[in-house]
């Protein structure tokens, strides 16, 4: 770790600092998406990776590695893999193990082992692996296995996303497999042309009922080939934002985007523990990019923001020319972190404090930095903040070389 005080300037609060998490500089280093389950729930440890972007790592590089951060030992980071082909990484809610998988698929083949490591890095154990067509579906077999999973909040359920295809046609379908952690089973819950990117996110509620649902993103008008790459992200009025229950039912939808002016992002976190999500949408009149603040809502089609029943509360109308795109939340949802640019020459990082859900905007707006970050997709900010709010986390190329970074001291503002 280095400390990092030339990266504050004199608009920034007192009492932060700033420290680089990783410091190799011939290896690239990263934050896990913002948006994944990698830290334990006393904000003490967390998982980062090397050899990688803020997308992702690549599966055939033997230098991709999770590393375990321990904020409380000098930020000291330990190698919790050692396989090639490590992706999809999820902390269990008990901060006592590691969920990751390897990928050794190819379209219509190969094999998926899904493995568990204790974050002392002692009881490594196979969890399941598929090397054969996944129950009850017509043949399907995974590839281009998503580099995000997401793991309930009772620690007993995985998600994953997927393509299906098997190579023949373009088009077929991708999907979100479950994986259930103590029968070591799995199903697809949810399959289709349009679900090549799915980040899929389980509520963190504790509610028996709630901790089912997983927030989904489904991308209308994207295309790909036979094999499975994705030609066309998203067409026309772009993506939009459900909700569905593990088992594949109780399919509902979030009232955001698709009227032809607004659309969403792609960027969405459920608020904490609560069943009020977050998104970013952009707006071409006026040319803004908004945070906004929804419940699920039955599903009659995919109408986003014209839904009859959405309710929305526009959490940055008090910010001037809003221009945010990638965020996240503390567990208790009272706390937000986001960045800012790409404009603004390296970007710009704020904090910001929650109100009472669906009705007040975002509070106590603070500038903490400018990351210096060049803005390239390999290496996008993707702030986040600890389950208690106190530390946030952001990547930055500003080395010449991607390095993750944490801003302590956040409970001073």
């Amino acid at each position: 770790m280095k400390h990092r005080p030339d990266l504050l300037s004199a608009e920034s609060p007192k009492g932060i600092e700033i420290i680089q998490l990783t410091t190799e500089t011939d290896v690239p280093s990263s934050h896990v998406y913002m948006e994944a389950q990698i830290f334990t729930l006393d904000s003490k440890r967390f998982v980062l990776h090397r050899s990688a972007t803020a997308h992702g790592g690549d599966q055939h590089d033997p230098k991709h590695q999770y590393l375990l951060c321990d904020l409380e030992d000098n930020c000291k980071l330990t190698p919790l893999t050692h396989e090639v082909g490590v992706t999809a990484p999820s902390v269990s809610p008990d901060g006592k193990y590691l969920y990751y998988f390897i990928n050794e698929t190819v379209v219509g083949g190969g094999k998926l082992t899904l493995k568990r490591v204790g974050l002392d890095g002692s009881d490594r154990r196979t969890i399941i692996v598929i090397d054969s067509p996944l129950p009850g579906t017509d043949g399907f077999r995974p590839s281009h296995i998503y580099s995000l999973s997401t793991i309930s909040s009772d620690g007993k359920r995985l998600a994953l996303p997927a393509h299906m295809g098997d190579g023949s046609v373009a088009d077929a379908p991708f999907g979100l497999m479950v994986f259930d952690l103590e029968k070591a089973t799995v199903q697809v819950i949810l399959s289709g042309q349009s679900w090549c990117n799915i980040h899929p996110q389980y509520s963190r509620s504790l509610d028996p009922e709630q901790s089912h649902d997983i927030l989904v993103q489904e991308n209308h008008g994207n295309t790909h080939d036979a094999a499975g790459n994705i030609v066309v992200l998203v067409s026309g009025d772009g993506a939009d934002i459900h909700v569905i229950r593990d088992d594949g039912t109780n399919f509902r939808d979030m009232p955001w985007g698709r009227d032809g002016n607004e659309f969403c992002q792609g960027h969405q976190c459920w608020r904490g523990r609560s069943n009020w999500a977050v998104t970013s949408t952009g707006t071409r009149q006026p040319h803004e990019q908004q945070l906004i603040e929804s419940q699920p809502v039955p599903h009659v089609g995919h109408i986003g923001l014209k839904h009859p029943a959405g309710h929305r509360n526009d959490l940055s109308r008090t910010f001037p020319g809003p221009n945010f795109f990638h965020f996240g939340t503390d567990i208790e949802g009272k706390y937000l972190i986001t960045d800012a640019g790409p404009q603004d020459g390296g970007g710009r990082l704020f904090f910001a404090k929650f109100g009472v859900p669906g009705q007040d905007p975002l509070m106590d707006w603070t500038f903490l930095i400018n990351p210096r970050n060049s803005w390239k997709k390999e290496s996008h900010i993707h702030p986040f903040l600890s389950p208690n709010g106190k530390l946030g986390f952001f990547n930055s190329d500003e080395s010449g070389i991607l390095q993750a970074y944490m801003v302590r001291g956040l409970e001073n503002l």
